[in-house]
């Protein structure tokens, strides 16, 4: 028997549609009329070109990886301002290791010379993101100490151990390997498609499944929305929060090997710096709720595809380059009151 959807039926279903994705929705419709105006104003449809899409992803994927493990946190209730800083410390570690390793393997051949580094490289980049995010976390819950402060401190501890033990510069690497891990692309037959960008979507993936199929996913849900109904059905909530810090953990450990394989490069002083604050940002535009419990990971991607396009469109429409963070600030802001309406329905 079919039943009849009432009015007020659709109305629900409209306003659960529209929970999480209004800001979206909402900001999508200005970056359709800013191309627009390009267009009419400039006789350039330049944003459209796959170059310039390219150029888009590959700028934003590097923060958008960090925003996706930021979520995590986020939906817990918590937050982390020393992304950005323990990326680059986890960079700095990954190609000291790298470059101590290939000088000790010198004689080997070039291409057991260049792996086996890379290999080990990496994997010290991801041992030392877990364990810093875990320690994180640990302080958190156990120390009952709010994130903020926390992580803000943390931050501080990064920066300036990183900036006495490389006196204010930073390290490099030509092991071939390891650059090659950012700088390779795959030929398509209209373009190319930056491994870069393959890393950010397969994190995506990975991220998008554990929050929607596994219990750990669900149980960050649950302490965001209700940690004292979770700890009282029998879950370790504290668990939960640390596991969160080290999903992000990870996804750092990703990015600091994006971002250092790209360069060849890092910086105790100018890499990652506001990396935390965009990547937030990202999340944020993407419907997460800062007070936690509510949040897509699948929009966090589209918080940082709709992040990128704001500065890139800005950009082509001419607008000074100092004025493009205050336009991304008040739709940071028109974010936040979005979600405040949708909560209060």
């Amino acid at each position: 028997m079919q039943t009849k959807r009432t009015p007020k039926g659709n109305r629900d279903l409209l306003r659960k549609f529209m929970d999480g994705y209004s800001i979206i929705l909402v900001t999508l419709v200005m970056i359709v009329a800013s191309m627009l105006l390009q267009g009419l104003l400039k006789d350039s449809w330049s944003f459209l070109t796959w170059n310039n899409i390219i150029n888009i992803l590959r700028n934003n994927s590097i923060t958008g990886v960090i925003a996706l493990g930021m979520a995590f946190v986020i939906i817990t209730g918590n937050i982390d301002l020393s992304a950005g800083a323990q990326m680059v410390a986890v960079s700095a570690m990954s190609i000291t290791v790298i470059n101590w390793l290939a000088e000790r393997m010198a004689g080997a051949s070039p291409a057991m010379a260049s792996l086996i580094p890379t290999i080990l490289g990496v994997l010290t980049a991801f041992a030392c993101s877990i364990a810093l995010s875990v320690l994180t976390g640990i302080i958190v819950t156990k120390g009952r100490v709010p994130s903020f402060i926390v992580t803000m401190g943390m931050q501080l501890i990064y920066r300036s151990v990183l900036v006495y033990a490389l006196n204010g510069g930073g390290v490099t690497t030509k092991v071939p390997g390891y650059l090659a891990l950012s700088s390779t692309s795959i030929p398509l037959g209209f373009g190319e498609l930056p491994l870069q960008i393959l890393y950010f979507f397969i994190m995506v993936a990975v991220y998008w499944y554990i929050s929607k199929y596994t219990s750990i996913g669900r149980r960050i849900y649950a302490v965001g929305s209700n940690e004292k109904a979770t700890r009282l059905s029998g879950i370790k909530t504290d668990r939960i929060k640390i596991m969160a810090y080290a999903l992000l953990g990870v996804a750092i450990a990703v990015a600091g090997v994006m971002e250092s394989s790209r360069m060849g490069s890092i910086n105790s002083t100018s890499s990652g710096t506001n990396y935390e604050l965009n990547a937030i940002a990202m999340a944020v535009i993407g419907g997460v709720a800062m007070e936690g419990g509510r949040g897509r990971i699948v929009n966090t991607m589209f918080g940082a595809f709709i992040f990128g396009m704001i500065s890139n469109i800005l950009t082509l429409l001419g607008l000074p380059t100092k004025l493009v963070n205050a336009v991304k600030g008040a739709i940071i802001i028109l974010a936040v009151l979005i979600q405040r309406k949708d909560k209060d329905r």
